[in-house]
């Protein structure tokens, strides 16, 4: 069994692990009782992360102390980090597997059970695991493509460059490859994830080529959405958004994290952008598209943010009418500058900043799915609601997990992964209502 925490790359990384297992016989299932060996992909992000892979780690570790359970493996990011501190103090799990060390899952697995248990760590700069056998666990209609590991951005609140490693880029044949052999396999949406997905074939090619990757892709038969999560706003460049205008298949949809607006927080954190840089990037992105959907993160309660800063914050959220947005209060992270910042916030005002922003947020977001009531929208469906003649699906503007849903009202017999035109005659506050306006299938 996998208990896969954290992020969507984390995931992609879970899904391999699942197919080199799956190759050498392995079958999986979801109940821990029915399991030999369980995996633990852990998280350590932020605090709220480290904290729920831990407390996973330590009941997975109650299971195996019961007789319930035989191997205990822990992986990720976490157990890159913390590798020494998780041998001793959670002294059940019987073997660790380091964030580039994945493909050595079955070998893990395999001494474990024998009893013969060994750790897997490679250097965090290693070449990335490309190129496996995966296992979707996404419901076969959508997939995440994982299209480089690592990060050289080095923002001071953040560890994931010292357990990920710098930008390496997976070469374009192979995931051009994994992408047809996903459509193949039924996947209608691909959703390319990375640290930083502008970045892409930098290191490979000598200049930026995500716009590339977006055309070639674009090609393979059977893919019908392509969206692109986790893009730094100073790397967009006009290829990008012509190549996201251009392409039909593409989704008019961006995730950018911008993690402040005052000038004063963005430069303590090491960020690469101003507040007129950002201005303008959305700006230009809203010129060349103006459907397009965007998405942001902000932190609140970064070292040394004053209530200005904040007021600065809540005035560009205003301004701009992001149309997804996410908040999260500053995780001191050990071995980061910020943590050795001095004026550190006091964890009551970074939440109560937290819920400033979100409840402004909250009133965009609502009027903005209100606005949307009388036009038509292509859906992907994913999945009936029980008893009731009504499907629940996405558009464009709706990533997976972190955005909202479309109900459609219809007796139409619908299957996952069908699209479907939905006109839109009703919002209820993130989500909205519609009915079919024009059913096809390609």
């Amino acid at each position: 069994m996998f208990v896969s925490l954290g992020c969507d790359k984390n995931l992609v990384d879970t899904e391999m692990m699942l197919g080199q297992l799956s190759e050498k016989g392995y079958t999986f299932t979801d109940d821990e009782t029915e399991a030999d060996v369980v995996v633990v992909n852990t998280c350590c992000f932020i605090g709220d992360a480290k904290e729920e892979s831990i407390n996973t780690l330590l009941e997975m570790e109650k299971l195996k102390e019961e007789g319930v359970i035989k191997v205990l493996i822990a992986s990720g990011c976490l157990a890159q980090r913390y590798k020494e501190e998780i041998q001793k103090e959670i002294p059940g799990v019987d073997a660790i597997i380091g964030t580039m060390a994945i493909d050595k899952i079955t070998e893990s697995v395999d001494k474990a059970l024998a009893g013969r248990s060994e750790n897997y760590f490679k250097d965090i700069s290693a070449t990335p695991v490309y190129g496996k056998k995966r296992i979707v666990t996404t419901g076969g209609h959508y997939a995440y493509m994982k299209i480089a590991e690592g990060c050289d951005k080095h923002c001071t609140y953040c560890i994931i460059p010292k357990v990920r490693g710098g930008y390496r880029s997976i070469p374009m044949e192979s995931l051009l490859k994994e992408a047809a052999e996903l459509a193949e396999n039924g996947v209608r949406e691909l959703i390319l994830v990375a640290q930083e997905t502008t970045l892409y074939g930098k290191d490979l090619y000598g200049k930026k080529s995500l716009p590339l990757l977006l055309h070639k892709l674009a090609e393979i038969p059977g893919i019908y959405w392509i969206r692109i999560l986790y893009c730094y706003p100073e790397e967009i460049t006009e290829e990008l958004i012509a190549a996201i205008k251009a392409e039909d298949k593409v989704c008019k949809y961006l995730d950018i994290p911008i993690q402040h607006a005052s000038d004063n927080v963005l430069g303590r954190m090491g960020r690469k952008t101003s507040r007129a840089d950002l201005e303008r990037i959305i700006g230009r992105l809203r010129a060349e598209i103006p459907e397009i959907c965007l998405r942001t993160t902000l932190i609140t309660g970064f070292p040394g943010e004053t209530e200005e800063d904040h007021e600065e914050n809540l005035a560009f959220v205003e301004e701009i009418g992001f149309d997804r947005l996410g908040v999260f209060p500053y995780s001191q992270e050990e071995d980061t500058p910020a943590a050795e910042m001095e004026d550190q916030i006091a964890e009551e005002i970074k939440e109560e900043r937290r819920d400033d922003i979100m409840e402004l947020q909250q009133e965009i977001a609502f009027e903005k799915a209100e606005s949307l009531v009388g036009s038509v929208l292509t859906v992907m469906i994913e999945g009936k609601v029980a008893d009731e003649d009504a499907y629940v699906g996405r558009t464009y503007r709706d990533a997976p997990g972190v955005d909202g849903y479309i109900f459609v009202n219809t007796t139409a017999q619908l299957m996952t992964g069908d699209f479907v035109k939905v006109l839109v005659t009703g919002s209820n506050e993130y989500d909205l209502i519609g009915e079919i306006y024009h059913e096809f299938t390609e």
